[in-house]
């Protein structure tokens, strides 16, 4: 494994790391076990933390401290916006969950949990404390892709979230996410030991509220 100032970010919170990307969730829904139920609630809810995580880049354009980390995170705020939460709302008709339900729908304590967290370290912080709490969602779900077409048990043909297997393990996810993990190795790496360790609480604390998301889906919880 490279040691690089992200994995050392990873290696202060290993288990909370591997509980959060080898979830009961994850496992059944590579197995195309997980009930129908269960991922209908997960895309209810991870509706809403799309809104709050652009939400959240919006907040890296106002932390951003000059022209060209300005563009770059409302570059990042626009693809949300104008890409992702369209295509999110897209698979969730898929799933019989139409635009109608989602403007409706109540936020569970998890995603409630969750995404004010991320905003509250961003708005006690800088830049880097805000990316350190996205880092979960935005490098984990790229690594939870990888994780999941490695495993043996994996099964992907006639596997109901294999769609949603492919798109965190393809190629464009991947990237981002590679982008991002050098945004913050860039930085990590200059980080004294004492901004590392709080970096590593934040970090953590994100990691263990993806957990509860995770639950969330299969304990069907508001």
């Amino acid at each position: 494994m490279t040691d690089t100032p992200f994995e050392r970010l990873k290696q202060t919170c290993r288990s909370d790391w591997q509980a959060y990307c080898e979830h009961d969730f994850i496992r059944r829904l590579a197995r195309g076990t997980l009930p129908a139920e269960a991922f209908r609630h997960y895309l209810k809810q991870d509706y809403l933390f799309l809104v709050h995580f652009a939400r959240a880049w919006g907040l890296a354009v106002y932390k951003s401290g000059d022209l060209g980390k300005i563009r770059s995170a409302l570059a990042t705020l626009k693809t949300i916006v104008d890409i992702e939460i369209d295509l999110h709302v897209s698979y969730c008709r898929e799933w019989g969950i139409s635009p109608a339900d989602l403007a409706d729908l109540p936020e569970a304590r998890p995603t409630m949990a969750y995404t004010r967290y991320v905003l509250d370290a961003g708005h006690r912080g800088d830049l880097l404390d805000l990316h350190v709490a996205l880092a979960p969602c935005v490098v984990g779900y790229a690594e939870i892709g990888r994780w999941i077409v490695a495993q043996p048990f994996t099964v992907l043909d006639a596997n109901p979230y294999a769609e949603w297997v492919r798109m965190y393990a393809g190629d464009e996810f991947q990237e981002a996410a590679a982008a991002e993990v050098d945004w913050l190795n860039a930085r990590l790496g200059a980080a004294s030991p004492e901004r590392f360790a709080a970096l590593s609480r934040t970090f953590r604390d994100a990691t263990r509220l993806e957990i509860d998301f995770w639950q969330m889906g299969l304990d069907l919880r508001m």
